[in-house]
Formats: C-alpha cells, structure tokens, sequence
C-alpha cells in the first residue's frame, strides 16, 4: 500500500486508499480437497486442540451452538481438561463420537477433520498451526497469534501459500462498539486521523507466582507441555490450576508469552491498524518504557508500561495500561470505544452516531469471531483477519515491548520486518525454542 503523508489524507482519499478493505471480503475459489466429506454444503468437522479456559468456556460453546459445526475431537496433555470438554461435547450432541488425543501430531492424522481450532498456549501456537495447515486443515488460532515476531512471518507465509482458511481468532473486530467506530473513521466521518490511543487492562499484578518444584500430576504430560520452551521443574504457577477458571501463570512467564501486551493488545491495536490502513503494514518507530517485577519472580511479564508509535504516514500510537479502549482522534473529532469495562461509546459530539452512511461506504463485516471462520470455509468470503494480520497486529506489542527492553526509541522497517541499526533488538526478533519444536526460519 502506498503511503501518504497526512496532511494529504483527504476523508475521500482515506476512502480511496482503504477501498482494499471492501475487496478483501469479495468470496475466493478454494480448492475441493481442502474440505472433508461433510462440508461445506453441510457442515464443518472441527477439532479442537488445547483445551484450556480460553476453549472452554469461550470458543467451545460458540462452536457447539452452530448448526453448520460438528466438533469431532478434542486434543490436550492434560487429561482431565480433555476429559471435561469431551463430557461436555457429548452431552450436547447426545452420543460418545468424539474422540480424544494427548499429542497434537495423533489428533491431526484424524479422519474427516476440516479445521482446527488451536487455543493452546502462546508458545504452541505457530507449531501447531504449522503442522495442522501442512495437512492442508482450515486453521483458527487464538491470539497473540506469535510467541515470536519471526514465526510470524514463517506463518502467514505457510497459510498463504497453501491457501487454506486461516483466522486469527479475535473476537474484537465483531464488537459493535469497534465496528461503528471504524465505520466512521474509515469513511472520513471524523475527518483525517492524526492519532490513535489504546489502552488495556492493568493486570499481572507486581509479580509473583510459586516456582516451588512439585511432583507433576499423573494426568498431566508435562514435557508435552514445556514442549519448545526452556525446561523447568514444574509448578502449578508455572503451568495452570486445577480448576477451569481464572488466568493460567504461564501467561505471565516470558518463557511462554509476553503478557498483557501482546495478549490485549492484539485485540484493540488490530482496529487501529484497520482503521489506519496499516493491518498489513506496520509503524515506522516505537519508544517507551515500561516495568516487570523483580529479578527472580516467576511471573516476569511486564506489570505496566507506556508506548508510543509513529506511522509512515504521520498518524502515532500511544499504547499503555489503563482499561480497555480505542480511542481515534481526526481533525473534525474524535471516538473513544471502550469494551468490557465502564465508559461505553463516547465521541467530541455524539451526534456523529445518527450519521447515516453514503452509498459507497466501506462498511467493517459484522458477523461474529466463529460465524467469520466458518463463513470462510463454507462460504468462500474472506476472515477479517487472517494470518498476515494477525502476525502485523501481533508485531507492534512485539517491538513496543523489544524497544522497552533496549531501553531507547527504535526505527523500524515494516517491509522488511527488522529494526535500523541495531542488531541487538533484531536478536530478539527470533525464537528461543528447542529441540525438534525450532521453526525453520523463526
């Protein structure tokens, strides 16, 4: 996409130069081996793997209440967990079909599977997305997509060019709130946009966690787990709780994800990139600060920071901690979107929210996280956001949070995803995994 400078961003130029958005929902031809004998003229056969909080009580009950879904197999290394989410299936479509796997690589040489729903942890993520596109198999993965910004590239590249479905599984792009406020920034309603503020919520508290060694369950494989990250004695903190409910310690150990600023962060920076005409770009600069808790802790994920971004074409970024929200600022106004939280949706002039829109209009895909999945598979429509922007949306937590570390302001190249003159943050681009779990090229 070409860029332009901002003060020759005309809301009719904003239109034209986004007019892409409208295209990249057109239906596309997909080939017929990519789908199983029940779909899609009748339904797709999802298995699920990982089968943790994010899956059970989220992503599993969307998907068991669609009539064009039949979930056919659930895959974890805790037993348990996958004992819960196969009782669970079962009881809701009345039989014992489902079937059950421990290891990833079993569970995707199942017969008849035309998708994966892959709500493992962050570290899992590419790895198995990887396996389960090489087989061919639609693919919706939760966010952050990447545990590295590397292996991103290396997984949109693989999706593309095996043309399977692929989704980067928010569901923030459906949130009505969001969409209305991209309606009107997209078509010029609040005239050129100069600058975007996010804000997600404080948790992670000031560290922690016990990293007492303990006796690893019997129902749990813990090496499957650790999988491409270092290893480490086990502890509960370390992995998550017996119970179902509240977040699991590993999302705040840097060895198996980045914490709140790539895992919130994913959802409101990807409208802002929408709206900016950047979901397949990125920022030209990052700078900030931030803290994590002290040397030692378990939990080391960063417990607050600040970030401030600059795009090519004159818009910034100013990414922190607070609750969550999207604010957009043009020069004619400004919106400010708040989900989950007390605030609702707030504008310079609320009567911005009677506009009725012109014919011509590029108008944010309203349909549900799941229903746009399966919608792409049985429909041939375009995923609002598919590996490519998953992976650019993932990459601006990932440099702010880089640039944290390195302590200074960074110059970035979005087209050839690597920073100006500093070969230290480059480093830390890449993945640090080991064994047979390194991806090639990550």
């Amino acid at each position: 996409m070409e860029m332009v400078s901002a003060s020759k961003l005309l809301p009719i130029s904003r239109r034209k130069v986004l007019a892409g958005l409208a295209a990249g929902f057109a239906p596309m031809v997909l080939p017929s081996r990519l789908f199983g004998a029940g779909a899609p003229s009748s339904r797709v056969n999802v298995l699920l793997i990982g089968a943790g909080r994010q899956l059970y009580h989220t992503n599993l009950p969307t998907l068991l209440g669609m009539k064009e879904v039949r979930v056919v197999g659930v895959c974890d290394v805790d037993a348990k967990r996958v004992a819960a989410t196969k009782q669970k299936i079962d009881q809701h479509y009345g039989d014992k079909s489902c079937r059950t796997f421990r290891d990833f690589r079993e569970a995707l040489e199942m017969e008849g599977v035309d998708a994966v729903m892959n709500s493992t942890p962050d570290h899992w993520h590419v790895i198995i997305a990887l396996a389960a596109i090489a087989k061919g198999y639609h693919v919706s993965c939760e966010k952050p997509l990447t545990r590295y910004l590397k292996e991103g590239r290396v997984l949109a590249d693989a999706a593309a060019a095996k043309g399977v479905v692929f989704r980067t599984d928010s569901e923030c792009r459906s949130h009505s709130y969001m969409t209305r406020t991209a309606d009107l920034a997209i078509n010029g309603y609040l005239g050129n946009i100069r600058r975007f503020v996010v804000g997600v919520p404080r948790e992670g508290g000031k560290g922690g966690g016990d990293a007492t060694p303990t006796q690893v369950p019997d129902h749990l494989d813990y090496e499957m787990w650790l999988g491409p990250a270092p290893e480490a004695p086990y502890a509960v903190d370390r992995v998550h709780p017996e119970s179902l409910d509240g977040r699991p310690g590993w999302m705040r150990i840097m060895d198996y994800a980045e914490g709140i600023v790539t895992n919130w962060g994913t959802h409101l920076i990807d409208v802002a990139q929408l709206i900016n005409g950047t979901e397949r770009s990125g920022p030209v600069s990052v700078e900030g600060q931030g803290n994590r808790p002290p040397e030692g802790s378990l939990w080391n994920t960063l417990t607050d920071f600040e970030l401030h971004y600059r795009y090519e074409n004159g818009v910034t970024l100013e990414y922190r901690m607070d609750v969550p929200y999207l604010r957009v600022e043009g020069d004619e106004g400004w919106i400010q979107a708040h989900w989950n939280s007390p605030g609702g949706l707030k504008a310079s002039d609320r009567s911005i929210f009677r506009t009725k829109f012109r014919d011509g209009d590029i108008r944010v895909p309203t349909r549900g996280d799941k229903a746009d999945f399966i919608a792409a598979i049985r429909e041939g429509v375009k995923v609002m956001a598919d590996a490519e922007i998953g992976h650019r949306t993932c990459s601006v937590g990932q440099i702010g949070h880089i640039a944290i570390q390195r302590g200074k302001k960074l110059e970035w190249d979005p087209a050839a995803e690597t920073f100006k003159d500093d070969p230290e943050a480059n480093a830390m681009l890449r993945g640090r995994y080991r064994g047979e779990w390194s991806v090639e090229g990550a």
